[in-house]
């Protein structure tokens, strides 16, 4: 399968150890990642929107633009790029005439939008294009005993009338895919609770954010799964920053699943930049280290 990877602006500015895991993974599961050259930001689906919307439908057309003259589909793997794409794809599905003022905005470049090219999530990708099968095939070094407290997010289900993902209340897409690789996905009550970086409030997000590792440091998981670069930064920084301003400190090691694959799949901590998170990995690297000796 050959598909285009839109990689987005926090991935290969500021977590590019996200863009080597999938890098490193997709191909063991049978997937060739196709670069194209014309991708701007996605826009950003909360601030850009709100500030302007015409502009922001604009720029996502424009690049699901740079697609379409590919021939090939769409793959994200940031919560907020499917969520964009995902949504400007539906509204001007829904508003032909919109369609049709962002298709004369974009005529200025050259451009035009057709509404013909698919976007998925990764992870979507590969549950409904590959099957789960074909990430329990891919593993070397099943994560097994490793607990892995979901965070969702928000954007990756909701609306659920656009995003078509899962059940938004009782999501399982990624419970199933840490599954697949051999680790036990742990329930906790915040499961579905946003990081808080959306909120424009100083002390909110730090709320957010303590009430989700209270709720897995009760778990007794051993770390954070995640598929949201902006997640990320909420929690591996906000760990941080509770500690600093709070006084509470939790040592809750927060990990990209598609780096929790690459473990899987056989590959060092450094191969898929596990070394480069401020709440480090050790403990579970100890725990699979352990486990191989047995």
């Amino acid at each position: 399968m050959k598909i285009i990877p839109f990689w987005g602006c926090m991935m290969p500015l500021k977590y590019p150890q996200m863009e080597l895991a999938i890098r490193k993974t997709m191909p063991n599961l049978g997937v060739e990642l196709v670069d194209v050259d014309g991708f701007t930001c996605c826009p950003d689906p909360i601030y850009f929107k709100a500030r302007d919307k015409i502009k922001w439908l604009t720029i996502a057309a424009r690049n699901l633009a740079v697609a379409e003259e590919t021939g090939l589909d769409v793959v994200t793997m940031c919560s907020g790029c499917i969520s964009t794409l995902r949504e400007t794809q539906y509204t001007l599905e829904e508003d032909p005439a919109l369609k049709d003022e962002v298709n004369k905005r974009l005529k200025r470049v050259n451009k035009e939008y057709k509404g013909k090219v698919k976007v998925s999530h990764a992870v979507v990708l590969i549950r409904d294009e590959l099957g789960l099968d074909v990430v329990k095939k891919s593993v070397k070094q099943p994560l097994e005993e490793i607990k892995v407290a979901i965070h969702y997010g928000c954007h990756i289900l909701k609306p659920s009338q656009i995003m078509h993902v899962d059940d938004a209340d009782y999501p399982s897409i990624l419970d199933d895919f840490i599954t697949a690789m051999g680790a036990i996905p742990v329930e906790h009550k915040e499961k579905l609770l946003c990081c808080g970086k959306g909120c424009m409030d100083e002390d909110l997000p730090l709320d957010m954010t303590e009430s989700i590792f209270a709720s897995i440091e009760a778990s007794s998981a051993d770390c954070m799964g995640l598929i949201c670069p902006t997640c990320f930064s909420s929690f591996d920084l906000g760990q941080i920053m509770i500690s600093r301003k709070r006084g509470k400190t939790y040592n809750i090691p927060v990990i990209y699943l598609f780096q929790l694959l690459g473990l899987a799949q056989g590959m060092e901590p450094e191969e898929v930049g596990l070394h480069t998170h401020r709440i480090k990995a050790d403990k579970i690297i100890e725990k699979m280290k352990d486990k191989a000796k047995v």
